[in-house]
């Protein structure tokens, strides 16, 4: 080895350590309970004695998938679980329930935005009162307030007031609309 180049060596070995950069910090990823989110939202759905509940008939097949569903869930097994209700909604397309069982599992796989764009799809098909109306607004409040709590701690701290907290505001507004009570029975 030729002593003599050994500075230049040197020179380039840190101009070219001087050129790379470490890598951007990921994103902070959203951390939360999804059990626990679906908890709240299917309690969020529990009809009141004095509350008018409509429900429709369905179609047995859909109802067996639904069951079958339920039985994955309640194992852990949320993967198989979309699947069979991605095949009742494959019958009944549009469908406002199962359109919120989907979401529901949407979030138990940890995936906010088919939670809420599944969510917003129900509410849309869907009756504007009653325990399932809750049920989609809840799911759209449990969603926002996962991402508020990551994407917007910054900017509230410095302004107290964000696009992410008054979207939240506004679904919670919407699912307490949701509540109507029945008629009077004489």
């Amino acid at each position: 080895m030729n002593w003599r180049h050994l500075p230049f060596a040197a020179v380039l070995a840190s101009a070219l350590v001087a050129c790379t950069t470490a890598p951007p910090a990921p994103p902070p990823q959203p951390v939360f309970d999804a059990s626990a989110m679906v908890l709240a939202i299917r309690a969020a759905g529990a009809a009141d004695q004095r509350e008018l509940v409509v429900r429709s008939l369905g179609d047995p097949q859909v109802g067996d998938l639904q069951e079958d569903a339920a039985r994955q869930e309640a194992q852990g097994r949320y993967d198989e679980a979309a699947g069979l209700i991605d095949q009742a909604l494959a019958i009944q397309p549009g469908d406002p329930g199962l359109l919120q069982a989907r979401a529901e599992i949407a979030l138990l796989l940890h995936d906010l935005d088919a939670a809420e764009r599944l969510a917003r799809q129900a509410i849309a098909a869907g009756t504007e009162v009653g325990p399932q109306c809750r049920r989609h607004w809840e799911t759209v409040v449990q969603v926002l307030a996962v991402r508020a709590s990551v994407e917007v701690a910054p900017a509230a701290a410095e302004t107290g007031h964000t696009e992410a907290a008054d979207a939240l505001a506004a679904a919670r507004a919407q699912r307490d609309a949701c509540t109507v009570t029945a008629p009077p029975r004489y």
